[in-house]
């Protein structure tokens, strides 16, 4: 028998109630906030990955799924969102546009990754993007969207870590003293960052093994060699911050795990979590639209995990609005009453009612007894008797009466409810 493949999973019907939850909730911040929708493809050419995320990353060297198709080249399914739409950006000429340009999507996301709680090697993410405008100002407006979207939901009791990563200019100096740190402790470090060490020396502080995180925590920070211009930002976004009345914490070793991050950067986890806990996080890509090819041009987005999401909303014990029961259950007796049944029900789905219909042979208590499992408050009943007259019985599920109508009134009484 088949299965789903290790790390997928099947979202059933009894857990799309909180997927429309969470969508609901997101496009409603979107509108808020002012920023569209885009969609863009589950695969693009592996380099663009290659060349943004970085091929120091875990994401590149691991996680990616690549794949050559029947022209022979080279792609990649989708392993995070923010290198398309920036793609899209510079491919449908969005330069000329009044900046900066505000775009989210909802996009499935593929990584080869050790599967873990809420987290799969095809996961769902709603992310957003800001493209256009260097401002902290937009940082802060970045960060408060995405906290006010995890109140709009009913979450609480997280954690807001930031910090500076600097930018082409002083993380050179930054690296340089990571190297130095980090060499005498080569023995400690961990096969993977014995290689980062030599190729990517930022992702050392991201590393998730304990050794390799103790050595994290006082290894040189990023904070101590920004330059001016960074220096500014990171101060101007800790005051909007905290004239926001938002509450922080600054982690030194948080850098994320893409190499287009520039500047700021920061991450959002449930209080009484962890790193690989988190919901949410984002930054500042300033260096993203000129490494896949366009002119420099600034951005800073954010995106969440919603199977993450949906674990923290049944966590907290947060109630989320029950799937749409039908309105009625069309029930029949006999070949003539069924031809009746299907011709009502047409009309009643005319007028915007759902319903369920009965098929097969069924015994009237048999299709009454699967009405009541579904939860539906009417039964419209249409056999012999009910030919005849021309009229429906409907059943009303909860109370067990009974009353007989014309079918042109009938829809005036379910959407009554009455």
């Amino acid at each position: 028998m088949f299965k789903a493949p290790r790390g997928t999973t099947d979202t059933l019907p009894e857990e799309q109630p909180y997927w429309r939850y969470i969508e609901e909730t997101a496009l409603e911040v979107c509108r808020l906030y002012g920023f569209k929708r885009i969609n863009t493809p589950a695969f693009e050419e592996a380099g663009l990955f290659q060349r943004s995320v970085g091929e120091g990353t875990d994401i590149v060297n691991k996680e990616m799924y690549i794949f050559r198709d029947r022209s022979d080249n080279e792609m990649a399914l989708r392993p995070e969102g923010t290198a398309p739409v920036c793609r899209a950006y510079l491919e449908h000429g969005m330069d000329n546009l009044p900046q900066p340009v505000k775009l989210f999507y909802f996009a499935d996301i593929f990584r080869y990754e050790r599967p873990q709680a809420g987290r799969y090697r095809q996961h769902h993410q709603f992310g957003c993007e800001a493209i256009g405008d260097p401002s902290p100002v937009l940082d802060a407006e970045i960060i408060y969207m995405a906290l006010s979207f995890f109140g709009a939901l009913g979450l609480t009791d997280f954690l807001l870590q930031v910090n500076s990563i600097g930018c082409k200019k002083c993380r050179p100096g930054h690296l340089k003293k990571l190297i130095e740190y980090y060499r005498p402790l080569k023995e400690q470090l961990c096969t993977d960052c014995l290689v980062r060490l030599e190729k990517n020396p930022l992702r050392l502080l991201d590393c998730k093994k304990p050794a390799c995180q103790a050595a994290a925590e006082t290894a040189p920070r990023s904070a101590d060699y920004l330059c001016q211009e960074c220096g500014q930002h990171f101060d101007s976004l800790q005051g909007y911050l905290t004239a926001m009345g938002i509450k922080f914490r600054l982690n030194h070793r948080l850098v994320r795990g893409l190499d287009y991050y520039t500047k700021t950067v920061f991450e959002i986890q449930p209080a009484e979590g962890g790193s690989q806990s988190a919901i949410g996080g984002g930054g500042r890509y300033d260096d993203l639209i000129a490494m896949i090819g366009g002119k420099p041009v600034p951005g800073i987005g954010f995106a969440v995990g919603l199977e993450r999401i949906v674990l923290n909303l049944k966590t907290q014990s947060i109630k989320v609005p029950p799937a749409e029961a039908p309105a009625v259950f069309v029930a029949c007796l006999g070949k003539d009453a069924r031809a009746e049944a299907i011709r009502l029900s047409a009309a009643l789905r005319g007028e915007g009612i759902p319903l369920m219909m009965s098929s097969g042979e069924r015994s009237l208590k048999a299709q009454l007894r699967h009405a009541n499992a579904l939860g539906v408050k009417y039964a419209a009943i249409i056999g012999g008797d009910e030919m005849k007259a021309g009229t429906v019985m409907v059943r009303n599920m909860e109370t067990g009466e009974q009353q007989e109508t014309q079918p042109e009134e009938l829809v005036a009484l379910l959407k009554a409810g009455k």
